[in-house]
């Protein structure tokens, strides 16, 4: 069995319920249930139609969300999530970039990075040795003035920790962020790469090993084979190249307003929703919300 789940923009309700229970019909499912009243609701189906992703495209031009996953094994037990552009609205690089002059440039870089046109490592370190001589304390200022939580996360992080999951960012962005963002949103542990400093200034060299895609592979299975769960027990969201590994091998990876060329990559793809979008994929409903 599987549950069909149809979201919107929480900010924009949008979800008539007689093109829901329409689909339904038409899909032979079951009867429609409300996860959150104008923004999200469900119905099962003994299988997955072939006009699935025609019916997503046009779901698509109405701002609607159209995803469906296997009934069984439906709630997670491990969260693994990206952080920028992800639990964060921003590209922590990008906003260091601002104030050392260089923004355009690297935010061009980081673009074609996180589209998987340039290798990530190689962007990384380009990106980082342009930042050279910046004061480190410019940190502490982006975060505090240009940094915000991408919406839904708290209560992403909150639902699942209440349910007994494990959550954990992992970031090819830097600790100097994730330790903040990590402790913000609640979340259980964090991974990223350090930047290098040096008398109070930026080395423009990060320190290795550089956490990247294969990093996140490693942290999903380190992480899952402590707990005790198989990977299938776990949602991984992200948005980047970087990020296709662990989205491959998660039981449910979710790509959440992503890189064209990562989306195309991805069965779950969030674009109109936001962070809590997740939770209604596992089939809590905003009532349960943490």
């Amino acid at each position: 069995m599987y549950a069909v789940i149809l979201s919107t923009d929480p900010a924009r309700p949008a979800l008539d319920p007689d093109r829901v229970a329409a689909l339904s019909d038409a899909w032979g499912g079951g009867a429609m249930h409300w996860l959150a009243p104008g923004e999200a609701a469900e119905f099962e189906t003994a299988a997955l139609p072939a006009d699935f992703r025609d019916q997503w495209a046009a779901f698509q031009k109405a701002g609607i969300d159209l995803n469906a996953v296997p009934v069984a094994g439906r709630r997670k037990r491990m969260l693994l999530a990206d952080m920028d552009s992800t639990m964060i609205r921003q590209e922590c690089i990008d906003e260091l970039a601002e104030i050392a002059g260089v923004g355009a440039h690297v935010r061009e870089i980081t673009a074609r990075a996180m589209n998987g046109e340039l290798d990530f490592e190689g962007a990384l370190r380009e990106r980082v040795g342009l930042l050279k001589g910046l004061d480190a304390a410019v940190i502490d200022r982006v975060y505090d003035e240009r940094i915000s939580f991408m919406p839904g996360g708290c209560e992403l992080v909150a639902t699942m920790t209440a349910a007994g999951a494990r959550c954990v960012l992992v970031s090819g962005g830097f600790t100097a962020f994730t330790g903040k963002v990590a402790a913000a949103l609640g979340f259980h542990e964090h991974r990223a790469n350090t930047l290098g400093i040096a008398e109070g200034r930026l080395t423009g060299i990060p320190v290795e090993p550089i956490l990247g895609r294969e990093a996140k592979v490693a942290a999903l299975r380190e992480i899952s084979r402590d707990l005790g769960i198989g990977l299938d027990a776990v949602i991984a969201v992200g948005d980047g190249a970087n990020d296709l590994g662990m989205l491959g091998l998660a039981g449910m990876g979710v790509a959440l307003h992503a890189k064209p060329r990562v989306a195309e990559q991805c069965a779950l793809r969030i674009n109109h929703g936001d962070l809590t979008a997740l939770l209604y994929l596992q089939g809590y409903a905003r009532d349960d919300f943490a």
